[in-house]
């Protein structure tokens, strides 16, 4: 289905927080996903994801994740001194603001007039930690993280001492977690320490390796693998379809997958 898409200013305790929302454009209610951005913010990549998402019967708002540090619709650019700032800001935000934001995405999608309230997340790298932390709230019924950073170190925000992985117990949800084995940010013992944290704490997850490298799924650089970005996107479109149901569209049809 064809999506259309608009900008937002949501409310949070910190200012207003940019997001780019998309939408099927066909009449009727749909699930509604947070699609959270990485150190980059909304580029390209991200912008086409959640047209795919979209494409495939959800509401998806993806939120400027600094937006109380740098101007409404800042990109920063997929190079290091776009990677120095994000990687800066990414440790200079508070938690508490990263989990006022995720709620504050959620509670916009809940009082969405086209959303049906079932609620889901998702991410990649850094950001895939704040769709790890937005599963903590018990309405979110199902998030899907690509190598997720930082989680095994706890090392995200002001302070770089958070406690996602003491926290894993308020996940309600399903999760599903997807790495790329080669992925130097997210070692072999990092994700036996995830993986064995879940299974103490009770979650309900799917785990995904494969051989891929970090930012696999992006579609701008190097590592980007379309074949493998694409199988494992699926496993995504699995998860949402079956804990949130598709959309009740007046237009039906759904899209294949391309590259995203």
């Amino acid at each position: 289905m064809t999506v259309i898409d608009e900008t937002v200013d949501i409310r949070t305790p910190t200012g207003p927080m940019r997001s780019s929302v998309f939408r099927p454009a066909a009449g009727g209610r749909y699930p509604g996903l947070v699609l959270f951005s990485e150190i980059f913010q909304i580029t390209g990549p991200i912008r086409r994801t959640a047209a795919v998402l979209a494409s495939h019967g959800y509401i998806v708002v993806a939120p400027e994740i600094y937006h109380e540090l740098e101007p409404a619709g800042t990109v920063l650019a997929y190079d290091q001194a776009g990677a120095d700032i994000g990687n800066a800001h990414k440790v200079a935000k508070e938690m508490a603001s990263y989990d006022a934001d995720a709620r504050a995405a959620l509670d916009f999608l809940k009082s969405h007039g086209e959303c049906t309230g079932r609620l889901g997340a998702a991410a990649s790298a850094s950001a895939g930690h704040l769709a790890f932390r937005a599963a903590m709230n018990r309405d979110v019924l199902a998030t899907a993280c690509f190598y997720a950073t930082d989680i095994h170190k706890g090392s995200l925000g002001k302070g770089m001492n958070d406690d996602s992985l003491a926290r894993a117990g308020d996940i309600g949800g399903e999760l599903l977690h997807i790495w790329g084995r080669q992925d130097p940010h997210v070692p072999l013992d990092g994700r036996v320490r995830i993986h064995a944290r879940l299974e103490e704490a009770g979650v309900k997850f799917q785990w995904i390796e494969v051989n891929g490298q970090h930012a696999f799924l992006r579609d701008e650089g190097p590592r980007y693998d379309a074949a493998l970005a694409n199988l494992c996107f699926r496993f995504v479109l699995e998860l949402f379809g079956r804990r949130l149901g598709g959309g009740d569209s007046t237009g039906g049809g759904s899209a294949n997958i391309g590259n995203h």
